[in-house]
């Protein structure tokens, strides 16, 4: 039996407890899935797997996550939240789930058992072999993550896997598997809640680290972030104002003159440069804030 599936010692009597009790159970089981990461054998597969994307960017290529379930929506989530936060186009970091869009938030009965959908999936985004497709399964067997990844494979794309239990099967299929095993969940099976957990912490660490070696942050300020909304923009000023050390005022002036283009803003002061010149010494360094600081 896979670890996911077996019951966990520490809640068997959880239907008899109060509910501040059952709360405790919950929190204490949580408090151990962080720790997983810790493991030098995932950090160094992590390590590798990121700089390989990281490569794929420098080659206009996409990240490609693919799953079922909650591993399809954590997958989305991570893609999706990327868009805001680091100014990237929609395509760059995508999220498949078996089902398509409804699945989202309507479980699409029998999509994750199917051994053809994901390579008709990954047809329709045009994958080629300088994207990189990470399939996420906390079973380690989901049929439709590990059939993206065997197409991906054919194609020559690098490829990655997502999974909570040793030995997985999906491992067999990627050039980088993770396997972070969090052991058995406080509802059993219910692989929602800490290989939940333990998935998104690992698409965070992703997703993040590649933005950032990419150049998409200066110190740890989100410079790349779209203000789309008031806070967003009342955010993007702050972000000026702390990176360049100016009055708010005066980065809200450079938010302007910048056409709203952090980045480019905190370069103008940094480097007294009209737009247009920051905008070509971002240019000529890849998008990185730092490479132009003397």
């Amino acid at each position: 039996m896979n670890i996911t599936e077996k019951r966990n010692k520490n809640s068997t009597h959880i239907d008899e407890c109060e509910t501040k009790d059952i709360l405790k159970i919950i929190n204490q089981e949580d408090q151990t899935v962080p720790k997983v990461l810790d493991d030098e054998k995932i950090l160094n597969t992590m390590t590798k797997l990121i700089n390989e994307i990281v490569k794929s960017f420098q080659k206009n290529g996409h990240l490609i996550y693919v799953g079922a379930g909650t591993s399809g929506r954590l997958g989305v989530l991570d893609a999706s939240e990327c868009v805001p936060t680091f100014g990237v186009k929609p395509t760059m970091i995508q999220g498949l789930i078996a089902g398509g869009n409804k699945a989202l938030t309507i479980p699409v009965e029998g999509a994750e058992d199917s051994l053809t959908q994901a390579s008709m999936d990954l047809q329709k985004i045009n994958l080629n072999k300088n994207d990189i497709v990470i399939g996420i399964a906390a079973s380690g067997h989901t049929p439709y993550a590990i059939s993206a990844l065997n197409y991906a494979n054919d194609i020559g794309c690098t490829t990655g896997s997502i999974s909570c239990n040793p030995d997985s099967e999906i491992s067999k299929y990627a050039d980088f598997p993770i396997e972070a095993v969090v052991g058995p969940e406080v509802v059993t099976g219910s692989t929602r809640m800490k290989s939940g957990t333990v998935q998104k912490l690992i698409l965070n660490m992703i997703s993040t680290t590649a933005m950032i070696r990419l150049g998409k942050t200066y110190s740890n300020l989100m410079v790349d972030l779209q203000p789309t909304n008031h806070k967003l923009v009342d955010r993007a000023i702050r972000i000026i104002s702390e990176a360049a050390g100016i009055s708010y005022e005066l980065a809200e002036k450079y938010f302007q003159e910048s056409k709203k283009q952090p980045k480019v803003a905190i370069l103008m002061v940094l480097c007294k440069l009209n737009r247009g010149e920051a905008e070509k010494k971002l240019r000529e360094t890849k998008g990185r804030i730092a490479d132009n600081i003397k």
